[in-house]
């Protein structure tokens, strides 16, 4: 039995392609692409009648625990040292198991029904480490999205907090399968000691995966590690063998051109997060010069990518330094393809069937010429109707399939309220 979608406008990001054309589904895979398709006997038949086939999109940096954090009293911040010291290190701090995978099952169905299918998140809890993947996991499973999972090893408490961290995401990377996969995670450099280091250099030869470490998201970062460890983190990246075609290095908006320059060569994976950073008053990242490894992620905001496409473009354009966004949102793709083994965004046949059905109707045409500015002005997270991933409706009609969405606003309420309230205490 296989899905047939017929009638759909079939979009793919890059090379751009807009047209009219069916699809059949069979598994998780698109098994045939034509402008007539026939419906086998079993076939579930769903008719388009020109709505968007659009493929799922990807946030190649998330910070899943923070959704429930959204709207929580914060003192006045006069600097990025009291933003990490006094709000995100004291919220992690927060944190217990529980709390993980409900911000997990919300922020995933948060993404969901925005359109993005894949998430790579880097989680801390530095209170309840071991085990905390798991349970991010099993959030990301109830909703069925895709995940793929790093715990931020950090020496920030010491080295019992260092290796619990480091055995946590080599852990996780080992069993994770399916939809979900692993990754070796970092903190910001300047809380990763030359031990947290050497243990990061061996996990990830033990693993087989990539990094995903925040770089230079503000000067402090490298200010502290050269201070604390004699060396900028770049250069700590590069000399301990981290910097490869499967790292992912995020933030990116404080090097010197010498160091970008460094990096581009070994094919990383550079993320792009503008909302984060203009939340956190950071400063303006230089996304044009990011390379043709660019890519996007939401970081603590909310996984809502076509919010996050229109932010990286016009504050692009506003800084004279216009991006490609569909190259940034194709790339997401290319990432989590790598991630998966799985030939991803591509609308054809052998694809994996990541895709969303859009209920958009243009008031000017939608041609491969002008899908970008399509995206960056017209569509967005309202025209998504349904979502499937790996062959499975997710989202139909605008309901998830999956989950109550009252149940689960109400418990992340619950474990957002505790977690203020631990906040509180710890003052």
């Amino acid at each position: 039995m296989g899905t047939l979608l017929k009638g759909g406008i079939v979009v793919e990001l890059e090379p751009a392609h807009v047209e009219r054309v069916d699809l059949r589904i069979e598994g998780e895979r698109i098994v045939a692409r034509g402008p007539d398709l026939q419906a086998a006997p079993d076939d579930e038949v769903v008719a388009l009648s020109g709505k968007l086939v659009f493929p799922g999109l990807v946030s190649a940096h998330q910070r899943l625990s923070a959704s429930l954090g959204r709207g929580m009293p914060r003192p006045k911040l006069e600097s990025y040292q009291e933003l990490v010291d006094k709000v995100r290190w004291r919220y992690e701090d927060a944190l217990d198991l529980d709390a993980v995978q409900v911000a997990a099952t919300a922020g995933g169905l948060e993404a969901l029904q925005c359109g993005t299918t894949t998430l790579f998140d880097l989680h801390s809890s530095p209170r309840a480490v071991q085990g905390s993947l798991l349970r991010a996991a099993r959030g990301l499973h109830e909703v069925g999205v895709r995940g793929v999972l790093s715990y931020a090893v950090s020496d920030r408490r010491g080295a019992l907090g260092r290796e619990e961290g480091l055995d946590e995401t080599v852990s996780f990377a080992r069993k994770a399968r399916g939809r979900l996969r692993g990754q070796v995670g970092a903190a910001p450099l300047f809380t990763v000691g030359k031990e947290a280091l050497e243990g990061l250099t061996e996990a990830v030869k033990s693993t087989g995966v990539g990094l995903h470490v925040p770089l230079a998201e503000d000067p402090l970062d490298e200010k502290l590690s050269v201070e604390r460890y004699g060396s900028s983190p770049v250069s700590r990246l590069v000399e301990g063998g981290l910097v490869s075609p499967q790292t992912v290095l995020v933030h990116v908006g404080h090097l010197a051109w010498p160091e970008l320059a460094q990096l581009l060569p070994t094919g990383a994976w550079l993320v792009h997060t503008p909302r984060s950073n203009m939340e956190s008053e950071v400063g303006y990242a230089p996304a044009l010069k990011f390379g043709h490894r660019a890519t996007l992620g939401a970081d603590g905001v909310s996984a809502d990518m076509f919010a996050e496409a229109q932010a990286a473009w016009l504050r692009s354009r506003d800084a004279g330094q216009p991006i490609d966004v569909l190259r940034y949102l194709a790339n997401g793709q290319r990432l989590a393809s790598q991630a998966f083994g799985l030939q991803m965004g591509a609308m054809r046949e052998g694809a994996v069937a990541d895709l969303l059905v859009m209920d958009y109707l243009p008031a000017t045409p939608l041609t491969a010429e002008n899908l970008a500015w399509h995206v960056v002005f017209g569509l967005g997270s309202r025209h998504v109707e349904s979502v499937m991933v790996d062959g499975v409706w997710r989202v139909w009609a605008r309901r998830p399939l999956s989950v109550n969405p009252s149940v689960v606003a109400e418990q992340a309420r619950e474990a957002a309220a505790a977690i203020w309230a631990r906040m509180g205490e710890s003052r």
